[in-house]
């Protein structure tokens, strides 16, 4: 397994929503196992394809890391069939947004439809901050990112904190053309 350099924005790459997984192969339960070393070395509980310059559908989530523990899940073109209408409130962070945190309101609970990594289709019910880190990460596999879910004054904020960030090097970043 492979530790992979993130995109961090503001990164245009982000934006882009990213393409369906045709066939579930070893090259695609490599980016899997890579994407759990990267958000495992980042102190990370999601991470989707995109944010290490990979435009695939493929989303890692651990949320028992929280806690001391490892459960690693790993979803290959998941899609949301089902939400709740109740609501619950996150304090939200990414990886690809270092250090920076908001507010945002999602669906309480969702049903995610996926392939694992042998190319089954399975289906997840999930509450809490599973559902909350799995709405994020699709998120991110529709070019979406949580400041998108946020006010355009407190997304300006995080925005210019991460580009001057960026312009005194204080964030190493992928670099514009991977090769990965």
């Amino acid at each position: 397994m492979t530790i992979r350099p993130l995109v961090i924005a503001p990164d245009e790459r982000l934006n882009i929503a990213s393409t369906k997984v045709e066939v579930v192969d070893d090259s695609i339960r490599t980016l899997l196992n890579d994407m759990l070393e990267t958000m495992y070395a980042n102190d990370g509980i999601g991470l989707a394809a995109v944010q290490i310059g990979v435009h695939k559908r493929c989303v890692v989530v651990d949320v028992a890391v929280r806690d001391g523990g490892k459960e690693p899940m790993k979803f290959i073109n998941p899609e949301i069939v089902k939400n709740s209408e109740a609501e619950s409130v996150f304090a939200e962070g990414c990886l690809s947004f270092p250090d920076q945190y908001s507010d945002v309101v999602r669906p309480e609970t969702v049903t995610v439809r996926y392939l694992d990594e042998n190319g089954a289709e399975k289906t997840i019910e999930a509450s809490g901050i599973l559902a909350t880190c799995l709405q994020h990460e699709i998120d991110h596999t529709n070019g979406i990112v949580f400041v998108d879910h946020i006010s355009k004054m407190k997304r300006d904020i995080i925005l210019r904190k991460l580009k001057k960030a960026k312009r005194f090097g204080l964030i190493e970043e992928l670099p514009t053309h991977p090769t990965v």
